[in-house]
């Protein structure tokens, strides 16, 4: 089976073609980065009608690279949530009239679920059941992974997403955008101890994240106490070890939340995935804190770490394989409608 996907959540236009699920064929991906740069982050209205710019081009290109044509698709699947919602309609637009005007099954998928199967994609396939922690610029979300279409969400974050907090923390520190790779190559050398953030653990029944908190924190240390983003940097700051300090509040708490709730499961096997997975300090981290308690750890591999397409199409499969197709009148959603659900301690 053949499957187009379409992903256009936030800022990257993105198709590809995918057979039975694993086999991807292509993959294009077209950044926004230099559109939202001179901003310091994405802005929603540049990124909707980018989209609307790259979107048919973008989709073609996939068509081509993979060698397929629209005859040999077998049904096209699309993001419908949760994201931005002028960027998600554009794609959700598209695999509509593309689903309608070739006679194909349309399938909605859920963004932070695409991301979960991108664990199993071009690897080797993923234990289960086990925990996933989903970790990026919007979302930080942990779930409990039964199977490819059984997952639960057993945690998430209460305000800023951990990739979130790496950009405003890199923008604090004036390193540019994006901010997440931008701070953890100026945390290369720093010292993780420098500075000492408190990790925002929330109460010990939850499984949840918290970052705002540290946000204010480095706002304080860098700016002065009840200062604004906008004031000058105190003096001796030293960005290096600031930024290596940051990151590792954060990670700690990625990476304990995570792996409390393979203690509470007895699950032995957790799956890294987002643009946070790309994060060196993250990685490091959960090989120091999961290995000792045999625990295997999977990341995504990078080029299906970022927002793709391949996983959509891959997790579009899925879904068709189990006769979970959209109404042809599916519209996006920028929320995510997933119930959270508790475990035993």
């Amino acid at each position: 089976m053949r499957i187009l996907g379409i992903e256009t959540s936030c800022d990257e236009t993105a198709a590809a073609v995918v057979d039975d699920g694993v086999h991807v064929r292509s993959s294009i991906v077209q950044s926004q980065v230099e559109l939202h740069s001179a901003f310091g982050g994405i802005v929603p209205e540049i990124a909707s009608r980018a989209h609307t710019e790259n979107i048919t081009r973008v989709i073609d290109k996939a068509l081509d690279d993979a060698g397929a044509s629209l005859d040999s698709i077998d049904a096209v699947a699309v993001v419908n949530r949760p994201g931005l919602i002028g960027s998600l309609l554009v794609g959700v637009s598209a695999a509509k009239a593309l689903a309608l005007a070739n006679d194909l099954p349309l399938i909605a998928v859920n963004h932070l679920h695409a991301h979960v199967y991108a664990l199993g994609l071009d690897a080797e396939p993923i234990t289960k059941p086990l925990i996933a922690l989903v970790t990026s610029g919007g979302h930080t979300n942990l779930y409990l992974v039964r199977d490819d279409d059984d997952m639960n969400l057993i945690g998430r974050t209460h305000d800023d997403a951990a990739g979130e907090a790496f950009d405003k923390a890199a923008a604090l520190l004036g390193l540019g955008f994006p901010g997440g790779p931008a701070l953890s190559k100026a945390a290369e050398g720093g010292k993780t101890n420098a500075v000492v953030f408190k990790r925002a653990m929330l109460d010990r029944d939850t499984l949840d994240f918290s970052f705002s908190g540290l946000k204010t924190a480095l706002l304080y240390h860098i700016k002065g106490q009840d200062k604004s983003r906008d004031a000058d940097t105190l003096k001796d700051i030293n960005v290096s070890d600031v930024a290596a300090s940051f990151q590792e509040a954060v990670v700690t708490v990625l990476v304990r939340q995570t792996l409390r709730a393979c203690k509470r499961t007895g699950i032995k096997t957790v799956g890294v995935g987002g643009g946070v997975a790309a994060n060196k300090r993250l990685r490091e981290k959960f090989e120091e804190e999961a290995k000792p308690l045999g625990i295997e750890v999977r990341f995504s591999r990078p080029e299906y770490s970022t927002d793709n397409a391949a996983m959509v199409a891959g997790f579009g499969h899925v879904l068709f394989e189990k006769g979970k197709l959209a109404d042809p009148r599916v519209t996006a959603y920028a929320r995510n409608d997933e119930e959270l659900i508790s475990l035993e301690n």
